[in-house]
């Protein structure tokens, strides 16, 4: 292989990482459902708290995050595969849940969102009276 197709092939892949640099990654997500609401698992590797923005707009749920691997300074990368990494996911929340009283917590790159049920979904027992 000659040196120019070399350096035409590095281009190529450096070209390619920084477009998948760019497009956001579709997180996996585990809902579970119970009688009180849903719980909601999103994996988001190296994300910290202050590259998190998650947002409710009228019954959809958006979570947008960045992460990124720092290099130390003293080091020279002559090839990076892993990067910057976006992350984004929407959803849309069914009637039923109270999208006011959203709860979330982010440890270990696992972002956990609790989103409860409606008062006027939640299962309520109703009093006979005797007469």
């Amino acid at each position: 292989m000659d040196k120019q197709h070399e350096v035409q092939k590095t281009g190529a892949a450096r070209d390619a990482g920084a477009r998948y640099a760019s497009d956001a990654l579709t997180p996996p997500v585990d809902v579970i459902e119970d009688a009180g609401g849903i719980t909601l698992y999103a994996d988001l590797p190296g994300v910290t708290r202050d590259k998190l923005q998650l947002q409710v707009e009228a019954d959809t749920l958006t979570i947008e995050a960045e992460s990124g691997l720092a290099v130390p300074p003293d080091l020279v990368s002559s090839h990076t595969e892993v990067g910057l990494a976006r992350f984004r996911r929407v959803f849309t929340l069914s009637k039923e849940l109270d999208s006011e009283k959203v709860a979330a917590e982010l440890a270990n790159g696992v972002l956990k969102l609790r989103i409860p049920k409606a008062a006027h979904a939640q299962p309520r027992r109703i009093e006979v009276q005797v007469q």
